[in-house]
């Protein structure tokens, strides 16, 4: 496991640092301003379905029922229920976008009212909406074939597919660069490559897929029993999703308010999506397979082995990056985005986000991990109440902060919503199944905090003395201020992790070997 899981990080990692290329481009060609609102707020509704298909409820309901098919009847079985799957999903979403072409315009508003303030923005976010809206079916798409994948435990091309994604729309951005375009036609330009980049993550793994013998064959089969084993896993979790989008709806609609703040939030989160996709994603895609495999065979012992291996991983490598964010955050977004329209009150705003998004960052890994176990052991209902717990908690935070602290609320409230959840699926886990906390696991994430509070100082001081030396301006001076208290703080957790005796450490060893082999472990 550590070893596919160290594959699918450096896979990960190449897709993460491409999204930030992404948005650093992005953010030279917008800024913070009005456009880069419109467009992050338009994106908010192809995004959801992502958010609920690519790394949610379809990859969580899929693999499980796709594993038990290819087991109990072989591959023609498997592929038959994805034929099906495939053929549902394209009636359904294709009906959802042409509703959502012809209600684009009320869903904005709702969604943004703080933009009727601004003449001309509530118009350009509803053009821009219905320009990405044919990424629902693409993106689904995609994230079917990325379970078949994974559930044949063949996770290196479902981990590039979205470098793939990137690499079009980067590629795009170039290109509107170099003709000069203004604001708005770079706005409504990124859209289409949006569009293109959706197709591509999805084409990507059709020949890998075709070659094992694949072939789509339209089907309307909604009583097929795996179709229906897939809508009783997926129908609470859509319902917890459909609440975690209720509370961006919400944080939305409080952003829009303040100019800047849509893009804030959406840079810092950018950030830290790089530690969840390479650490979070990477070592719950490769820990769904198993545990999925061991709750089908009755081994519980197996699956809380499993399940206790992966939070301590995620927790190993989770902890120091969330106190390297909170102490780092200003040189990181400073050389990240600090150029072009990108303005340095942006990077205060952007890094203070980045700082209070941190503190649930164990949580985001954790909760991607913590999961699966439950879809596995056909307990769909208890993410549900975890994520709608997370909800709750959010918007309490922004209902009571708001008015104080403006953007940072909501930055608050989702990290504090990400820990009530993630504490919600431990304590339910250990209820119902038991045997998750351990003795030698909880002394294990007590070093890890211990290493990371030990690593903070040094990160710290290191920072201010670069900076102190070589200021803020300049791509060498931002590199340097960025990038060696980074490498500081790394040496600093890998030594106190030596001196604390963290097994980890050595999974880390297996992980970075898979990284330079690139082997992937069937």
């Amino acid at each position: 496991m550590v070893r596919a899981a160290g594959m699918v990080s450096a896979l990960t990692l190449v897709s993460r640092v491409l999204g930030l290329v992404r948005e650093q481009v992005f953010a030279m060609l917008l800024g913070a301003g009005d456009y880069a609102d419109a467009f992050n707020t338009a994106f908010r509704l192809p995004n959801l379905l992502r958010d609920l298909f690519a790394e949610g409820a379809l990859s969580s309901a899929f693999i499980p029922t796709y594993a038990r098919a290819m087991e109990e009847g072989g591959r023609a079985r498997a592929h038959q229920l994805s034929s099906r799957l495939l053929t549902l999903l394209a009636v359904a979403l294709g009906g959802l976008v042409l509703i959502g072409l012809v209600f684009a315009a009320p869903f904005v508003h709702a969604l943004a009212p703080g933009f009727a303030a601004v003449p001309g923005k509530l118009d350009t976010t509803v053009s821009l909406a219905r320009i990405m809206l044919p990424c629902l079916p693409l993106v689904a798409f995609a994230a079917m074939t990325m379970g078949m994948l994974n559930a044949q435990e063949r996770f290196a091309m479902p981990a590039a597919a979205p470098a793939m994604f990137n690499v079009v729309i980067i590629g795009w951005a170039v290109l509107l660069w170099a003709m000069g375009f203004g604001p708005a036609a770079v706005a409504m330009g990124w859209a289409v490559g949006t569009l293109l980049g959706a197709a591509a993550q999805f084409l990507i793994q059709v020949p890998p897929l075709w070659m094992d013998g694949w072939r789509f064959r339209p089907e309307w089969a909604p009583d097929d029993p795996g179709i229906r084993a897939i809508a009783s896993l997926l129908a609470p979790a859509t319902v917890g999703l459909a609440a975690v989008q209720v509370n961006i709806f919400v944080s939305t609609v409080f952003a829009s308010r303040e100019p800047g703040a849509v893009s804030w939030l959406q840079y810092a989160f950018r950030i830290l999506y790089l530690p969840i996709g390479v650490f979070g994603v990477a070592v719950g895609t490769v820990a769904a397979t198993g545990l999925a495999r061991r709750a089908a065979a009755g081994d519980l012992d197996g699956l809380r082995e499993t399940l206790r291996r992966s939070i301590s991983l995620v927790a190993f490598l989770t902890v120091p990056a969330s106190v390297g964010l909170m102490v780092l955050g200003r040189p990181i977004v400073r050389l990240l985005f600090e150029r072009g329209r990108f303005q340095a009150l942006d990077t205060e705003n952007t890094a203070t986000a980045l700082a209070l998004y941190a503190v649930g960052l164990v949580a985001y890994t954790g909760v991607k991990v913590l999961a699966p176990a439950f879809y596995a052991l056909g307990m769909p209902r208890v993410p549900l109440l975890a994520s709608a717990s997370a909800v709750v908690a959010n918007l309490l935070v922004i209902a009571i902060l708001h008015a104080a602290l403006g953007f940072r609320a909501i930055a608050l409230g989702v990290a504090l919503g990400s820990l009530l959840n993630m504490a919600v699926l431990a304590a339910a886990f250990e209820r119902r199944v038991g045997g998750l906390f351990t003795r030698p696991l909880a002394a294990g994430l007590l070093r890890m905090a211990l290493g990371a509070l030990a690593m903070a100082p040094m990160v710290g001081l290191g920072a201010r003395a670069i900076e102190a030396r070589v200021g803020t301006h300049g791509l060498l001076a931002q590199a340097l201020g960025g990038l060696v208290p980074v490498a500081i703080g790394i040496l600093v957790y890998a030594a106190a992790s030596r001196l604390l005796r963290l097994p980890d450490a050595h999974a880390l060893t297996i992980v970075l070997g898979a990284w330079v082999s690139g082997e992937e472990r069937r």
